[in-house]
């Protein structure tokens, strides 16, 4: 499982910016397409808003590859 780790500043990453940074995506559009196709999980259930809000202790599920947010 890889590991996305939030700016110390930040209290969450928004799901679509977590994919691009554990490097799932190359861009954002990329990205919203493959969310709102139902293609990404969080915490075991499907999640369609790319602009869902993730905070330590979640877990991304993409194509076979899953990452953790942690501070």
């Amino acid at each position: 499982m890889d590991i996305v780790k939030l700016r110390e500043t930040d209290d969450f990453i928004k799901l679509g910016q977590a994919l691009k940074k554990a490097g799932y995506e190359q861009s954002g559009a990329d990205a919203k397409e493959d969310i709102q196709a139902g293609l990404v999980k969080v915490n075991g259930e499907v999640d369609t808003r790319r602009g869902k809000k993730l905070v330590p202790g979640d877990v991304v599920e993409y194509r076979g590859r899953s990452f953790k947010v942690e501070r």
